[in-house]
């Protein structure tokens, strides 16, 4: 998270879970980010994150895991779909590395 920082990024996760859920995980796992509650799915609707997943066999609706950077202005400039979490941050604090020149 200091990386992150010193590029002057904010992260912000967001899921379908409640916001009591949220707060449990934050501290469960020592977590320092803003993690959003989106029970409604219309985040997960409007990023098409919401697909069709097999689990225990049986086909179910989930969340696709995903990373989505946005410039200052709040342009979208790069996604990262489908996305597994071990090294993921690691990429993409790479990438915003890259672009910060």
């Amino acid at each position: 998270m200091d990386e992150f920082e010193k590029l002057n990024v904010k992260v912000v996760g967001i899921s379908k879970d409640t916001v009591n859920s949220h707060k449990k995980f934050i501290e469960k796992q020592n977590l320092n980010l803003e993690l959003l509650s989106d029970p409604e799915k219309i985040l997960h609707q409007e990023f098409d994150i919401l697909k069709e997943k097999k689990l225990f066999g049986k086909t179910v609706m989930g969340t696709i895991r995903s990373t989505f950077v946005f410039d200052e202005e709040g342009n979208l400039i790069k996604e990262f779909r489908n996305v597994k979490s071990k090294g993921h941050a690691k990429d993409v604090l790479e990438y915003l590395q890259e672009i910060d020149g």
